[in-house]
């Protein structure tokens, strides 16, 4: 049996190997796929993040908090700018964005791409400039598109009827013509979650392909003539790892593109295959390096623009989590530890759903290491929970720690960049964690904790 078939069926998610084959030296180890790029760990035992110690940063900033390996996310950030060049890369603000983040980005030359108008507001108080951003939504509001032709946004994704009814009759207000391009839903069935599975054709996001919105929308924008229909646009999902799926919608929306050239004799310029890659948060996933992406994907795109008589046209990627996932891990202090009468061991956190809601919403899985020490304990197979009022609260479902965890040990979850603080809750008036970069030995908060004072500011009373 192979060590990840092993892992599965014994609940082991962050380390290498069944409980009988396991040894404290697996127990402390780090499975380098799952971690930020710059973390170790010590002789001493403690992990280390850009060079400096969780014990340190930890008295110094507090637990829980989210630690971002500023190096290991601007590295991510040139893999995918280098993998593929010539295409325009758009980070997926939805996944984590703050200013610091969208400073990262603009730095390393990559678009991005924003779903709200407070993402919007967040970028353009970094300084992002507007030509350079997308902006999504499957119900942008009148104000949301009136602040973004404001501010000369590079491109408006539509995904409704209405959305271009209310677009077209802004442009003419102004006397703009802004860039725009049509979501299509392909009608694939990611290999992922429900809730984060996006083209198939019952949910809510774009134009269906199967029943001729798509081309029916395409068709009304390009002969209406006010907004500047710029390309196709198609995201299948998250988390992805198998790229078949976009060989499928691929396929169907160039032959989109080749009904549109037929109908009107206008060949679209660009086509946007969304994002979703996946990542790893356990041993179990395998994700792909940007590189092997972009080969499989430019290929895919070649054979079927050859199949269709038609030029390549310009290609857009939206990876958000495949960038700033890996490159954060959020840090706990245990409170206790429970032996639920030898059913299951429950170790507790100072967080939970409150900073991390994907276990409960996804049934989303983790890894966890103990973070502040060696130990030469056996493994212990553990249940990691947070402190609010759910049973549902779970971070880790099934973890190898070390037998003599304890209250007051340090306790790190890797793969927590996208969705986590971006999702976070004050469930039970608990205040947010701070988002801490570390960077060549130097520790800087870019996100701050929240105080009780701040929960009491918006209570009027």
């Amino acid at each position: 049996m192979r060590a990840h078939e092993a892992g599965a069926l014994h609940g082991d998610h962050g380390n290498r190997g069944p409980a009988w084959l396991r040894t404290p030296e697996d127990v402390n180890g780090l499975v380098p796929q799952l971690w930020p790029r710059t973390v170790t760990r010590a002789d001493a035992g403690a992990l280390e993040i850009g060079g400096v110690s969780v014990l340190d940063l930890a008295a110094e900033y507090g637990t829980p908090a989210y630690f971002l390996d500023e190096e290991d996310l601007r590295s991510r950030c040139r893999d995918f700018a280098s993998a593929f060049a010539g295409a325009d890369v758009y980070y997926a603000g939805k996944s984590f964005l703050c200013k610091a983040v969208v400073k990262v980005v603009n730095e390393e030359g990559l678009f991005l791409d924003v779903c709200t108008g407070g993402e919007l507001a967040v970028a353009l108080a970094a300084g992002f400039p507007a030509e350079r951003m997308g902006f999504h939504g499957n119900n942008k509001s009148l104000s949301e598109l009136t602040r973004a032709l404001d501010a000369g946004v590079g491109r408006i994704i539509l995904d409704s009827f209405q959305e271009i009814d209310r677009l077209t009759a802004l442009a003419t207000e102004r006397g703009v013509r802004p860039k725009v391009l049509i979501r299509v839903t392909v009608g694939v069935e990611a290999h992922t979650h429900e809730f984060i599975a996006t083209a198939h054709e019952d949910q809510k996001f774009g134009f269906s392909l199967a029943g001729g919105a798509a081309f029916e929308a395409a068709i009304r924008v390009l002969d209406e003539g006010v907004l500047d229909l710029h390309g196709l646009h198609s995201h299948i999902g998250s988390q992805i790892f198998d790229t078949s799926g976009f060989e499928v919608a691929t396929r169907r929306v160039v032959e989109l593109q080749a009904q549109i050239r037929d109908a009107r004799g206008v060949e679209l310029a660009e086509l946007d295959l969304g994002g979703g890659f996946g990542i790893a948060y356990t041993t179990q996933d395998d994700p792909s390096p940007a590189a092997d992406l972009a080969k499989r994907i430019n290929k895919i795109i070649a054979s079927e623009c050859d199949a269709s008589s038609l030029k390549i046209p310009k290609l857009s990627i939206e990876p958000g989590r495949a960038i700033v996932g890996p490159s954060v891990f959020t840090l706990y202090e245990v409170g206790t530890v429970k032996d639920v009468d030898g059913i299951r061991t429950y170790v507790s956190v100072d967080g939970g759903m409150s900073d991390n809601i994907r276990t409960a919403l996804y049934d989303a899985s983790y890894s966890a290491t103990l973070a502040g020490r060696k130990s030469e304990a056996p493994p212990l197979l553990a249940r990691v929970v947070g402190k609010h009022c759910e049973s549902g609260d779970i971070v880790v479902k099934d973890e190898f720690l070390p037998a003599d965890v304890q209250p007051g040990d340090l306790l790190a979850v890797p793969g927590t960049g996208a969705y986590c603080r971006s999702m976070a809750s004050n469930y039970n008036h608990v205040p947010r964690p701070p988002v801490v970069a570390v960077r060549d030995g130097a520790s800087r908060v870019i996100v701050r904790r929240e105080t009780e004072d701040d929960l009491l500011a918006l209570d009027v009373g």
